[in-house]
């Protein structure tokens, strides 16, 4: 047996466990960055609501992805429409009024205020919810995994708790 056989082996499991511990926390980097683009998409109307018209609607009508009703404006410049697009959740009833803000360029409307902040960020919930699996298992990181975990619970806990009290 050769003199250098021992220490290449080391050295091998070394280059392993780095290659895991890379490709492993790549992909609880995409998973979380997915999570913020997913929620960062409706996140943005709710959390930066300026220019924007704001207002309120009844809902009328729902369908098995939408709901739609009148949106009467309660910010400066708004127009009042007699339809406007809800996306439909388990909190969205028929003959309920939610506080909403439009997105530009057409009539498609997202819910504001707390409960529209926390439930744009579900998406986050979930990512965060994921990316502490990845975390656990392929990172070795328990106690960043607890805390991916945990915190992922509580935005979709809050997020739930909110959504159903408004």
């Amino acid at each position: 047996m050769p003199a250098h056989a021992p220490s290449s082996r080391p050295a091998s499991v070394v280059v392993l466990r780095f290659g895991r511990f890379v490709a492993m926390g790549a992909v609880a980097v995409l998973i979380l960055v997915a999570g913020v683009w997913a929620s960062w998409g409706t996140a943005q109307h709710v959390m930066l609501p300026k220019g924007r018209e704001q207002g309120t609607v009844e809902v009328a009508r729902c369908g098995e992805q939408t709901c739609w009703g009148r949106f009467a404006p309660t910010s400066a410049g708004a127009q009042p429409r007699s339809k406007v697009v809800l996306e439909r959740s388990v909190a969205v009833e028929r003959g309920r009024t939610y506080a909403v803000v439009l997105k530009p360029g057409g009539d498609e409307a997202v819910r504001s205020g707390p409960a529209g902040v926390l439930y744009a960020w579900v998406p986050l919930g979930g990512a965060l919810l994921l990316a502490s699996v990845v975390v656990a298992g392929g990172l070795l990181r328990t106690r960043a995994a607890w805390a991916l975990a945990l915190s992922g619970g509580a935005l979709l806990t809050a997020a739930f708790v909110a959504v159903r009290r408004s």
